[in-house]
């Protein structure tokens, strides 16, 4: 349940127990406020805690309480592990949610909300799946490209190798999140200049794309796309255009399917039959004006 407005209550350092630090959830540095709603939220600053509300936080505050609270005493081993098996359920069905809103952020421009719902992506998916798994390379990559729209190249790149060297070590990580790697790499090495690199990545980016989606699906098409910039920047504009008309290609033929599968659903088979049986005449006729005509 959504909290209705955020709520800061500020850390009395005398009243925690004797040894007990608190950090900051966005940044980790020692935290001086805390969410007044959950209770078990902290933050070094009531700015970070205004980030993370706006992201995030006002939707999973209360989620967060059966998280971070001491858990009771079981009696029996059956309880201790129905309560392992809730809290791991609560933590993968958030971090699913976090990782969705960040996405839903990135769409929409707003690269500096999309950081803190990441974050907490990031923490979740390690909480349930350890630190080397695949499915940490999503909100790695979420907060690569964020820190990259927001020009934190150096952020974006530490963000980026952690992606990469999780793909290393996991040689069957599906072509479709290698493919968001490249392409996250080659616009990292196109905004510092290095043109070279950066379309050695978007290369692959296509590659996989086509690998993952097939080749005249739109999700190459970034690839492209980013490409013919890089080839722009180069001035070598013959090669930008003809990427550019091979994106446009590929969105073209994936309208021209969607307006063709909407047409099919509109109208009645019946109405199918006697569109087919018209456009047969037509043809007819047009291939019998085009014969030559006989003599009489």
């Amino acid at each position: 349940m959504a909290v209705a407005e955020m709520q800061t209550e500020r850390l009395v350092p005398l009243a925690l127990p004797r040894g007990q630090k608190l950090f900051c959830e966005l940044c980790c540095g020692p935290a001086t406020v805390r969410c007044g709603a959950c209770g078990v939220t902290y933050y070094c600053e009531v700015e970070h805690q205004s980030a993370d509300w706006v992201s995030i936080h006002e939707k999973i505050c209360q989620l967060l309480v059966p998280l971070r609270t001491a858990q009771t005493f079981y009696n029996s081993e059956k309880e201790r592990k129905h309560a392992r098996e809730q809290k791991l359920s609560r933590e993968k069905f958030l971090a699913n949610l976090t990782r969705t809103v960040a996405q839903n952020f990135l769409f929409d421009g707003k690269h500096e909300d999309a950081i803190p719902a990441a974050l907490h992506s990031l923490k979740f998916n390690i909480s349930v799946y350890g630190s080397n798994s695949v499915e940490l390379v999503p909100p790695y990559l979420i907060l690569a490209e964020a820190s990259l729209g927001l020009g934190h190249l150096a952020q974006g790149e530490e963000y980026l190798s952690q992606a990469q060297w999780i793909i290393v070590k996991n040689p069957n990580c599906s072509p479709a999140l290698q493919t968001k790697l490249h392409r996250n790499m080659g616009l990292l090495f196109a905004a510092k200049g290095n043109f070279e690199d950066a379309l050695y990545h978007l290369a692959n980016d296509v590659y996989f794309a086509c690998c993952a989606f097939g080749t005249n699906d739109v999700a190459a098409s970034g690839g492209y796309f980013h490409m013919a910039n890089v080839f722009f920047q180069q001035n070598r504009k013959d090669v930008a255009d003809s990427l550019y008309t091979e994106v446009v290609d590929i969105w073209h033929r994936h309208f021209s399917r969607i307006i063709d599968a909407k047409y099919q659903a509109l109208i009645t088979p019946a109405e199918l039959d006697m569109l087919t049986e018209e456009r047969v005449e037509e043809e007819e006729v047009l291939g019998g004006s085009l014969l030559p005509r006989q003599r009489t």
